[in-house]
């Protein structure tokens, strides 16, 4: 299959970091999963004949070639030579294409892998699948693999080979036609998968729904047999729900989304009547390493006619559905329809629709039916399903109610509705907490209050939480309400139900606190007041009732979108020791004067327990350093 190095230059290139111990993880650990591999390599093979069927929509000529008209994968076993070799004709790689997809994971996912590799190989064969890195399985039953592919529509073809053992080598070759045939050496003790009764036991469990022809062929003296057709070859979707297994819906899910993981939920039904299309898609049971990837990609694949179009359409799905993963083949759409025309397509938009629709009401019957697993589902993919309420004006109402909340009256999810169920008699908002992690949501002052009087708050740490709550101010006519805005109605709703009550500064003399902090705070702050949102901490900042929300304001300055923030109010707990000292000290001849660093002091510490900067660090270093000097002295 390669020139010898007299005759041909070759290039040795080293691995990717991530490669090497993703080889080693192979190589090493994961054994009982090693059949794996096969799934892995026809997969592949099958993606590159979809894709170069798709090309040829518009490029005819790719097909002209000696590789011929009709995609098929053939597998030919060499027990002689204790190789299996893979070869398919689909699109093919050239030199650039053998090194970015076989030396290297995407960047994307680079440092995710790194940080997703926990040493145990039952959990790291998961991220296999999740990375899209399936071929180097190929490391768990051969000791060195060679490539030989030929790009369609190029005249060279190139070998690359590898060991497994850190590097890699590429150069030119010798190939009749376009597509690739992965050699596979295999180690002595994977010789099961040179048997013929084996191998044609793998395809069909994992392999069987492939809609490319499979043959199996042996080769023994030098001699190739008769190739033997091991897969139906038609596309299962294709196929009436009563004639499919749960377990090839579980392969199919395996090799249309790369994955390794069970899907928690399928969805499977074919639409007549004005527009004929076929679903067939899944939801995850883990969560893939890009979900957050700003380009938002589709992971369905769109077909028309049973032929592949497109795994990139943002038309197919809203981006707030982008976990899911499956195919849509619709009998309507031209099969020369470029994925520009895609855009503006009407019928896609009434697939787009009915589909997104359809997918809503399963997850309502899901998240009615087994709510343990539906929370494990929002614990996934929740923070993306909420996106829907701020992009789909038309679902927001249905989207919230399927959104599930952190909260402080329950320990794992709650719904809005729920949440409502549990509202004091003299409540009439419900209440939330933003945050950029759960943890410090958690142990925000501003919760104090509504915690000592039993009134639940609703705990919200995901990025998209503070946009949505923008465009969706109430839910069944309750509102939606901050509790680090506007001023505190905790003594209008319900009582506390701490037996013990703190005696609080006298009016007068808090008066005189208050007065004083603003004559020394002046423009910093936008008002000082009392607050009954308070137990614990000493002072809060909360946001005016008109004013933004102190969190989107972080964010929005921390990507350069608010320049300038409005000033705060500041609150002070009444109840507190230190602000009854500051109060009595206050109503004492020349208090105002002495107040002036500690006004300062207050305020760098309200700023610290928001998780808002301090404008100067030096400054407050230097008070705090003063006012620890005066108690010690």
């Amino acid at each position: 299959m390669s020139a010898s190095t007299d005759e041909v230059a070759v290039e040795r290139h080293g691995f990717q970091a991530e490669v090497s111990r993703l080889l080693h993880l192979m190589v090493h650990s994961v054994y009982s999963e090693r059949e794996v591999f096969l799934r892995e390599l026809i997969s592949n093979a099958s993606d590159a004949c979809d894709r170069l069927r798709y090309l040829a929509q518009t490029a005819p000529d790719l097909l002209n070639d000696a590789s011929g008209h009709d995609f098929r994968i053939d597998i030919v076993v060499d027990k002689d030579a204790g190789t299996l070799a893979i070869t398919d004709n689909g699109i093919g790689m050239n030199r650039g294409d053998l090194i970015d997809n076989l030396g290297t994971i995407a960047r994307s996912g680079t440092s995710a892998f790194m940080a997703g590799l926990t040493g145990d190989a039952k959990k790291d064969i998961n991220l296999i699948g999740q990375f899209g890195v399936g071929f180097y399985s190929v490391f768990m039953v051969a000791d060195r693999v060679t490539v030989l592919s030929r790009k369609a529509g190029e005249a060279e073809a190139w070998v690359w080979e590898s060991a497994g053992d850190g590097e890699f080598s590429v150069q030119s070759g010798e190939r009749s036609g376009r597509g690739a045939t992965i050699t596979l050496h295999v180690r002595e003790d994977a010789k099961d998968f040179l048997d013929q009764v084996r191998l044609e036991t793998v395809v069909r469990k994992y392999s069987d729904h492939i809609a490319v022809p499979i043959t199996l062929a042996l080769r023994e003296g030098g001699k190739e047999g008769l190739p033997l057709s091991v897969n139906k070859g038609s596309a299962l979707w294709t196929r009436s729900k009563g004639d499919i297994t749960d377990e090839q819906y579980k392969e199919f899910y395996h090799h249309v989304g790369h994955a390794f993981d069970d899907p928690y939920a399928t969805i499977h039904y074919k639409a007549e009547g004005a527009l004929e299309y076929t679903v067939l898609l899944f939801i995850p049971g883990m969560r893939p390493f890009d979900l957050f990837d700003p380009a938002r990609r589709s992971r369905v694949k769109l077909f028309v006619k049973r032929v592949f179009i497109t795994d990139e359409c943002e038309e197919i799905l809203p981006a707030y559905l982008r976990f899911l993963k499956g195919v849509i083949d619709s009998e309507d759409l031209p099969l020369n329809i470029s994925r520009e025309m895609l855009q503006h397509n009407p019928v896609l938009a009434k697939i787009k629709k009915a589909v997104t629709n359809r997918i809503l009401g399963e997850l309502k019957k899901k998240a009615e039916a087994d709510a343990a697993g539906y929370a494990n589902f929002i614990e996934l993919f929740g923070a993306v399903l909420k996106e829907g309420i701020y992009e789909d004006h038309d679902r927001r109402a249905e989207i919230l109610r399927l959104a599930r909340f952190r909260s402080t009256a329950v320990d794992g999810w709650t719904s809005l509705d729920d949440y409502i169920a549990r509202m004091k008699p003299q409540q009439t908002a419900i209440y939330y907490l933003t945050g950029d992690d759960l943890d410090a949501v958690k142990r925000s002052p501003h919760l104090e209050g509504f915690k000592a009087r039993g009134v639940e708050v609703l705990l919200m740490s995901d990025p998209v939480d503070d946009f949505w709550l923008t465009v969706m101010p109430d839910y069944e006519g309750k509102p939606l309400r901050s509790v680090t805005r506007g001023a505190s109605d905790l003594q209008n709703i319900a009582a506390t139900e701490n037996e013990k009550q703190e005696s609080a500064a006298p009016e007068g003399e808090l008066s005189a606190l208050i007065a004083a902090l603003k004559e020394n705070l002046k423009e910093a702050v936008k008002d000082v007041r009392a607050t009954d949102r308070l137990t614990d901490s000493a002072v809060c900042l909360v946001a005016d009732e008109g004013d933004m929300d102190m969190h989107i304001a972080r964010l929005l300055r921390q990507n350069k979108q608010l320049m300038k923030d409005a000033p705060r109010i500041l609150e002070l707990n009444p109840q507190h020791p230190l602000i009854k000292a500051l109060s009595a000290r206050a109503a004492t001849p020349g208090g105002l004067d002495a107040l002036a660093d500690i006004a300062l002091l207050l305020l760098d510490q309200a700023r610290l327990l928001e998780g808002e900067p301090i404008p100067d660090p030096s400054a407050f270093a230097k008070r705090l350093s003063d006012a620890l000097m005066r108690a010690v002295g």
